[in-house]
């Protein structure tokens, strides 16, 4: 097979959304970049996860809050047109096809090569390309491995050989399963059990622990899970799922000591770092672990090896994976220029709203949009605090959006500094109220600050207002 050398500034491996970013931001900053990419450019985020998975969703979500509105509710005559849902679906990821993003890739001034990559000790990065040539890659700067994590199968006797699905699986079917059963309650579990239960299929969720969502504040898993329930999924909470099999086209579970048989099986317990085949170990790191990173998203001990998104385990979200990206990028150009380069808060060269005030959205009904600490973390890190509550269905604008409307904000207020450490709010729509939130949590914004943001009349914002009155009581 042929080969060929190449050097750039900046080698990327992963052309997801983080690679994506990294690879802008340092070629808008003068160096140049190279992208390896063994799959679709533009990542899971674009074909198996976030846009996927929320074109699922939305169809319901669309009718739920029409249904909600009296008058509004007449106009609802059928039920949701599974095929044209899936079409939409289909839509966003462009059938699974990646031109498009080629096609930014190249505009961008970003080189672009397809293949498997492997690190080669330092600063070296070997390409083995579809037709078996492989690329010697040198960078004079950096190397940023933003490969991503993938779904984590637990060790449970014969589930790897039933094929289960996977998230890529549950967010690319082309039809409902009859039956499909949810192994792991996370954020992945419930939105799936949503969107299929909505889409035709019997789905039963089986939760290892006692509740759903568990590093949310309770109120979130309990309210999902009696959505969930009120949907018609079967929901099973402290079900130790012990050994899988076929039985011909059907999956059996052993569930506490009995069997449930579906069609399918998701398999949503969490996500394992993509190091496993990069060659890692021959710049001494440990195959199938997580890159253990500064702020600055520099792997510890290798001034030239940066670690980004998924891959560092830190959060594992898109817009944080992008973030980082950003982060790491005006660092990786700094550095080239020979400027100082700083890891602390506000640094334009570090990541730290991952530490502290991470914005999430859990897509189910009621949403889930939280930011920061919840009170069990405040509780777990010694910090002082105090938690309070309001229903949001209590303000106009809530009874305007929906008749009915229930739904709950939480905040957890640091009692020393009187600032915003976290907040939660579970309903019809609250991922619309989450960026201020997070402006409020990141820019620790005083509470005596917050009474002169004045939240308009009638909208859904006026339970910031709530919440200030149940801090002053």
């Amino acid at each position: 097979m042929s080969s060929a050398e190449q050097t750039y500034d900046v080698v990327v491996l992963g052309a997801g959304s983080t690679g994506e970013n990294v690879a802008d931001v340092v070629v808008r900053g003068g160096l140049s970049a190279v992208l390896v990419e063994e799959h679709l450019v533009g990542g899971e985020c674009s074909y198996y996860a976030c846009m996927p998975s929320k074109a699922l969703l939305r169809g319901t979500e669309a009718l739920e809050e029409a249904r909600a509105v009296q008058g509004a509710a007449a106009a609802v005559t059928g039920e949701q047109d599974v095929a044209a849902t899936l079409e939409r679906r289909d839509s966003f990821t462009h059938d699974w096809d990646d031109s498009s993003q080629v096609g930014w890739v190249e505009g961008a001034g970003i080189g672009l090569l397809r293949g498997t990559a492997r690190l080669d000790g330092e600063r070296t990065v070997v390409v083995t390309g579809p037709d078996g040539a492989t690329t010697r890659l040198t960078a004079r700067h950096a190397v940023a491995v933003c490969t991503g994590s993938e779904a984590a199968v637990p060790p449970v006797d014969g589930l790897p050989d039933v094929q289960p699905w996977t998230p890529r699986e549950a967010t690319s079917a082309k039809e409902a399963p009859r039956r499909l059963l949810v192994v792991g309650g996370g954020y992945v579990g419930c939105e799936m059990s949503f969107a299929w239960n909505a889409l035709g299929s019997q789905v039963t969720l089986f939760q290892r622990g006692d509740r759903l969502l568990p590093a949310a504040e309770p109120q979130a898993g309990d309210a999902v899970a009696a959505s969930l329930r009120d949907h018609g999924v079967d929901v099973r909470l402290g079900a130790h799922v012990s050994a899988a099999r076929r039985d011909g086209d059907e999956v059996v579970l052993t569930v506490d000591g009995g069997e449930v048989r579906g069609d399918e099986v998701l398999v949503a317990v969490g996500r394992r770092a993509r190091t496993t085949a990069i060659g890692v170990d021959t710049v001494g790191l440990e195959p199938g672990e997580y890159l253990d990173v500064d702020d600055t998203l520099q792997v510890r001990g290798l001034s030239w090896l940066y670690g980004v998104g998924d891959v560092n385990g830190r959060r594992q979200l898109t817009h944080m994976g992008k973030y980082q990206a950003r982060q790491a990028g005006a660092a990786i150009v700094a550095r080239a220029r020979g400027e100082e380069v700083s890891g602390a808060d506000w640094s334009p060269h570090a990541a730290t709203a991952d530490h502290a005030a991470t914005p999430s959205v859990v897509f189910t009904l009621p949403q889930v949009a939280s930011v920061g600490l919840t009170s069990a973390q405040a509780r777990e890190r010694g910090l002082p605090h105090r938690v309070v509550e309001h229903p949001i269905g209590s303000v106009a604008g809530a009874s305007l959006f929906a008749d009915g409307y229930e739904g709950t904000a939480i905040a957890v207020v640091d009692t020393r500094r009187e600032v915003l450490l976290g907040v939660t709010f579970v309903g019809p729509a609250v991922a619309e109220l989450l960026h201020a939130a997070t402006v409020a949590v990141v820019g620790e914004v005083p509470i005596a600050r917050l009474w002169h943001a004045v939240p308009a009349y009638p909208t859904v914002s006026e339970i910031w207002l709530r919440l200030l009155e149940a801090w002053r009581g």
